[in-house]
């Protein structure tokens, strides 16, 4: 016999048809009361694996771009640059194969690039192989490993450089970011496989690197005028340093840290957004390298919860406010590369893959150390919508840059059709090598990451489901295995089956967030609604499950720039707009680059009396055709689901 289900049904009402996303003063105080310990604990990487649709877009992944980049490039992953091909003084710059367009810069940082290249691309493949258990590339990650770990110096150096150069810098170099982003796969590795001699590796890393950079006596940052974007990159080291004190608890690691972002502060900066002065100063826009405005994120979240002094705190929200100037409604925020002091835009400032892996990484930091649900809304609205509409549709390739009103993909940017212009970062290609080998990595890396904050604990070792996706949760409670299953086709539909699997009957609080735009609540058992998340708390069984399902209507967010966005629950919708396929450079069999050409030019203008609503997993509304000034009944799909498109009216 079936289990008979008791449905609750709560209704909260809409204050507003149109709303616009905004920084909250929520956040604000949330912000002003960090502390060094977060707010939430997060579980070690491999606690929480993919499930459903999810699953079968990494598996894909796996398949193809992330599992295969090293086929694609080998030249770049095979170089040695860890080992035997150390830079040293005398290293010349590397052919990397791309086009150099734009960048007057300058060659050094072309001889650390393939660090960058091949440590994120590591970290973003290991885990996609990890949380997959994918037998061909577990056995290749653990080769990857073993390679790695031979390359240690005895005093525990691990990194690029030879002798001759190594903490010895004046202008641009690549000495912490080759370390973060290395350590980071070498942490993520750890973790899932409780490998000791990977941690011990990293023990000596690190302690290396605060020796030979001692604390508040040595200056990692004063690295002269010219270009130093490596150097600035370098600050995310704290990505590591934060992870080791949450793995520990040794406040050494949070001290380098907040070292590290006060010495960044205080010399001459490229990449100068994040640095204190500027970042406090109400009057300065965002300027610099987008996916350094972003990442920098990250260093000062952990500066402002460790720092006694309260300005590092004010400096921090006045930068989210600052980002929030120039993030559209689909979470694109500007990276197309510059940021130049403009706010966002849905058909002229486009955004870079790096900046929404970066900004959605740096939100999930700071949703850990504050509890905000606000960010937990971003955090899926960057994935959901700006990152998974900057994928293909239906090729294993993604978009290096990408606007939500996107009317061609021909290597430009809408209407940047003049003589002379080499832009090629608008296409779909599975490499993006005439540019540089970044965005692909971090399209290797950004689920796992998204998957990585979906679950955590709070202080009173309540299960928090922070973000909605196909999951199964796998941790240990009171020594007792704990199994939870969010069976969801989601963001698709706002339906949620979480199937409890415990060793025997537990007293067990779970939280489970209740998104902003949900009008109602249907559920199978009774709740209490505290923070922003419906609380279950009683003794579950050993088979028990939580039906969850939310209601909600269509929606019209506006944009910074005043431009209506038509969103359904978490899905942002456009009006796709039909193109025809060019097909560019065949790197191997399957793996191309493709260009869109505009069939018709065609834009529709927001009317008032849109009469939107949602059926079949489409938005029907009614809009004005601006070539015929009549108005038309058009269908929006999902905006994951369209090349050429209309997203912002």
């Amino acid at each position: 016999m079936s289990k008979l289900f008791i449905w609750i049904l709560t209704i909260g009402l809409c204050t507003s048809f149109t709303a616009r996303a905004q920084t909250s003063e929520s956040l604000a105080t949330t912000v002003g009361q960090m502390k060094e310990i977060p707010v939430f604990t997060a579980f070690t990487f491999g606690a929480i694996k993919p499930t459903g649709w999810l699953k079968k877009q990494m598996q894909a992944d796996l398949n193809g771009f992330v599992g295969n980049l090293d086929k694609l490039i080998p030249d770049l992953i095979n170089d040695p640059i860890y080992g035997s091909g150390r830079l040293h003084k005398n290293s010349k710059v590397k052919d990397l194969g791309n086009n150099k367009e734009g960048d007057a810069e300058g060659d050094e940082q072309y001889k650390w690039w393939n660090s960058e290249t091949q440590s994120n691309w590591w970290d973003g493949y290991l885990r996609n192989a990890l949380l997959l258990n994918d037998a061909k590339s577990v056995a290749r990650v653990k080769a990857y490993i073993d390679q790695i770990l031979s390359t240690q110096d005895s005093d525990g150096y691990l990194g690029i450089y030879a002798p001759d150069l190594r903490y010895n810098f004046t202008t641009e170099n690549g000495e912490l970011w080759a370390k973060a982003t290395l350590y980071r796969g070498l942490l993520a590795y750890y973790e899932y496989t409780n490998d000791q001699r990977v941690w011990k590796a990293l023990v000596r890393a690190v302690d290396n690197v605060m020796t030979n950079y001692p604390l508040n006596a040595s200056h990692p940052f004063d690295t002269g005028k010219n270009y130093n974007g490596g150097v600035g990159h370098g600050l995310t080291f704290t990505d590591v340093l934060d992870r080791m004190y949450q793995l520990t608890g040794e406040e050494k690691y949070l001290n380098y840290a907040l070292f590290l972002y006060m010495d960044y502060s205080q010399f001459y900066a490229w990449e100068r957004d994040a640095q204190l002065a500027n970042a406090l100063n109400k009057n300065y826009k965002l300027n610099c390298h987008a996916v350094h405005t972003f990442e920098h994120l990250r260093p000062m979240i952990v500066a402002a919860s460790v720092s006694k002094d309260t300005e590092v705190k004010d400096a921090l929200m006045e930068y989210l406010r600052k980002i929030h100037s120039v993030t559209t409604a689909t979470g694109g925020a500007i990276g197309d590369e510059w940021i130049g002091g403009r706010i966002a835009d849905a058909t002229h400032t486009g955004y870079e893959y790096c900046s929404l892996h970066e900004l959605m990484d740096s939100y999930g930091v700071l949703l850990q150390r504050t509890g905000d649900t606000e960010l937990a809304e971003s955090i899926e609205n960057i994935f959901y919508n700006a990152a998974q509409g900057a994928r293909h549709p239906h090729h294993s390739c993604i978009a290096y840059l990408k606007t939500d009103n996107s009317y061609q993909m021909r290597g430009t940017r809408n209407g940047d059709n003049e003589p002379g212009k080499t832009q090629t970062r608008y296409k779909y290609s599975p490499v993006h090598q005439d540019v540089a080998v970044c965005c692909v990595p971090n399209a290797g890396r950004i689920t796992p990451y998204f998957l990585q904050n979906a679950w955590m604990q709070d202080q009173e070792h309540a299960l928090v489901a922070n973000l909605l996706m196909p999951c199964l949760l796998d941790t240990r409670i009171d020594n007792k295995r704990v199994s939870i299953e969010n069976q969801t086709e989601y963001p698709a539909k706002n339906d949620f089956h979480f199937v409890l699997t415990l060793e025997q009957p537990m007293d067990l609080k779970i939280k489970i967030r209740k998104p902003e735009w949900a009008i109602t609540v249907q559920s199978s058992e009774a709740y209490e609604e505290v923070g922003g998340y419906l609380v279950f708390e009683r003794k579950f069984n050993t088979k028990d499950r939580i039906k969850l399902s939310f209601g909600t209507e269509v929606r019209v967010v506006e944009g910074i720039k005043g431009e209506h966005y038509f969103f359904y629950g978490v899905q942002a919708f456009a009006h796709p707009l039909k193109s025809i396929e060019e097909v560019g450079r065949e790197y191997a069999r399957g793996f191309t680059d493709y260009f869109y050409k505009p069939v018709e030019k065609v834009q529709y203008k927001y009317v008032n009396n849109h009469q939107a609503f949602y059926r079949n997993g489409k938005v029907e509304a009614r809009l004005l055709n601006e070539n015929t000034g009549k108005e038309e009944k058009i269908e929006l799909l999902p905006i994951k689901q369209t090349i050429l498109r209309q997203a912002g009216f």
